[in-house]
């Protein structure tokens, strides 16, 4: 094994898994929103974390052609990710316009364990973009490094771990500023606006 090959389709790979994560997105607009709050970070962190894991090992190890070769998956994932993005852009505006669901922490607006994984898992799982950036556009990506792709795949693991695991924590820092109504209401409203875009947008398309 060439031990600086290796190091740098490693490199490569962190380096490209970042440019696809780091981005405004329904995915890590939640990560941020529960950050800020504190709730279930750990839950959301580690779901979306594993699922960029177990996508990119698909994409590495040849499951983008079968993805390319049925594009039936990405048109039910497409639909259904647009039903599900425009439903939660609903309870975002809920949320922003109703006064009192916005104090951060209050009984009335935390997520259930149960909810906050299953939200979280619906909004990486059902977005046709999960599967073309991390499937097959990287697994695309890594085959030209041959035998040092696994090395590649590697980095961009790491890469997602260390991006959500920044997000989920460091919004914290935030959470002085959100501490007023006014800040959660423009989150909120933010949020709703960047849903209803990517779900009109899946259905455009």
């Amino acid at each position: 094994m060439n031990v600086s090959s290796a190091a740098l389709a490693a490199l490569s790979g962190l380096g490209f898994g970042l440019s696809l994560i780091v981005a405004i997105g329904a995915q890590n607009a939640f990560v941020l929103r529960q950050g800020i709050r504190g709730e279930h970070v750990l839950v959301v962190v580690s779901v979306c974390a594993v699922s960029d894991i177990v996508l990119i090992a698909a994409g590495v190890g040849g499951f983008g052609a079968i993805v390319t070769a049925a594009p039936i998956v990405l048109t039910l994932a497409r639909y259904a990710g647009a039903a599900f993005l425009l439903g939660y852009a609903a309870l975002a505006l809920r949320r922003a316009i109703t006064s009192g669901s916005l104090a951060p922490n209050t009984a009335d607006t935390s997520m259930a364990v149960g909810a906050t994984f299953l939200t979280c898992l619906a909004l990486t799982w059902l977005n046709p973009h999960v599967y073309l950036d991390t499937v097959v556009l990287l697994g695309s990506y890594a085959s030209s490094y041959g035998p040092n792709r696994w090395y590649l795949a590697a980095g961009a693991m790491l890469a997602s771990i260390l991006w959500f695991l920044g997000l989920g924590y460091g919004a914290r820092l935030l959470s002085p500023l959100f501490a007023r109504r006014t800040a959660w209401r423009v989150l909120d409203t933010l949020i709703a606006a960047i849903m209803i875009a990517l779900g009109v947008t899946l259905l455009l398309k």
